[in-house]
């Protein structure tokens, strides 16, 4: 009787071990850019992927899930600094950051520990050609496909010369190769700027005396918002149209720029009037939960914790144990985006479609999207054929 009452009492405490293992949340290191004048695109993501988590009572796929956010001030070196320390704290799970010359300081900490990172926004080229990997996913977009997507506009447009100009940095330098690598006219300029600039009064004094067919330009956050003014305000607008990604006019950009961007033409890969059951749900859900229509920034956010959260449910949250289970997962993509469409390519970049959307009035006369028409269907990356995954 002794050894059945120690052998019950085993199973009992075996049991409780158990559970208490089981309902240990998955840290998750969300590091995002809160301040600086780009700081609403970190707001945006943030909200974008609690959304989902709230939607589940702090848990995704089922899994409990605990969020640990942190504001990077778009410096590399404290990202880096940052997650260090989460890693040294035993998180193996990331996401969140917006800036690609962020992301490509952080991710080598994340992948060298044996962890996995999930890019929400950033897709620098640096991880999908010949040196991706199999812990790094990027749910938004390649770099080059939200520019390359807008050089096949610019010839559908008719634009035959036009000048080009983004940040010099790594997106900035993505950006512009990968509008040229689809653009058949003539760039007659290739302009790089600060990533910190305020004032383009020379860039813009130059594209005046250039008199390009169009611009075809890509400057995210506080910086494009104060290029969109000048642009305005230059005249410059009424003789050469504006050709952007939807991340150099986005919905906040466009509520801080009056009517600067009246008349943009922009590629986007999500709009808040795409047909499909789930885009309709998240987008009344956000705009219940936070007063306001969610960016691009947010949808991709909310896609990327949709896809965390299946991946978690097929390994039951082991992340660490399970760890190329759990990647597996990521890879099949089994979740329903907002996006419509959506699969991985082989380099863990996204194949999705991407839409010409014009920058108009309404009906009332306020500034709106308008999508014109898909640009490119089925659309991955020229790196994915330089990847061995």
């Amino acid at each position: 009787m002794k050894s059945i009452a120690h052998g019950a009492l085993a199973l009992l405490v075996t049991s409780a071990a158990f559970a208490v293992h089981a309902q240990t949340p998955v840290r998750i290191g969300f590091i995002t850019t809160l301040s600086t004048p780009a700081g609403y695109i970190g707001e945006d993501e943030r909200d974008g992927f609690m959304l989902a988590v709230r939607e589940e009572g702090d848990k995704l796929g089922g899994v409990p899930v605990r969020v640990q956010i942190e504001d990077d001030a778009l410096k590399p070196a404290n990202a880096k600094q940052t997650a260090d320390k989460m890693v040294q704290d035993g998180i193996r799970l990331f996401t969140g950051i917006n800036f690609s010359n962020v992301l490509v300081a952080v991710a080598p900490t994340v992948l060298e520990s044996g962890g996995t990172y999930v890019s929400l926004n950033a897709g620098p080229s640096t991880y999908a050609g010949k040196n991706c990997h199999p812990g790094y996913f990027s749910v938004a977009f390649q770099n080059d496909s939200y520019s390359d997507s807008a050089g096949i506009a610019a010839n559908e447009l008719g634009y035959k010369r036009m000048v080009i100009m983004a940040p010099n940095y790594q997106a900035g330098r993505d950006a512009l190769n990968g509008f040229k690598s689809t653009f058949k006219g003539e760039v007659i300029a290739e302009i790089y700027t600060k990533l910190d600039q305020s004032d383009f009064s020379v860039e813009l004094a130059r594209v005046r005396e250039l008199k390009p067919d169009a611009i075809f330009q890509f400057h995210p956050g506080g910086a494009g918002i104060n290029l969109a003014k000048q642009y305005a305000n230059s005249g410059l607008g009424a003789s050469v149209p504006m050709l952007t990604p939807i991340y150099s006019m986005d919905r906040r950009m466009l509520a801080a720029t009056g009517n600067a961007g009246n008349g943009y033409y922009v590629t986007a890969s999500w709009s808040a009037d795409l047909d499909n059951p789930e885009n309709k749900r998240f987008v009344e859900s956000f705009v219940k939960a936070y007063g306001r229509i969610p960016t691009d920034y947010a949808a991709t956010s909310y896609d990327t914790a949709r896809l965390i959260a299946s991946a978690l449910k097929a390994v039951g949250g082991d992340i660490t144990g399970k760890t190329d289970q759990f990647r597996a997962a990521l890879r099949k993509a089994d979740f329903k985006s907002v996006r419509g469409k959506f699969r991985f390519a082989n380099n863990q970049h996204p194949v999705q479609d991407w839409y010409l959307i014009r920058i108009e009035p309404d009906s009332t006369g306020k500034l709106a999207y308008r999508t014109i028409k898909p640009i490119a269907r089925d659309h991955g990356d020229p790196h994915a054929r330089d990847c061995r995954l």
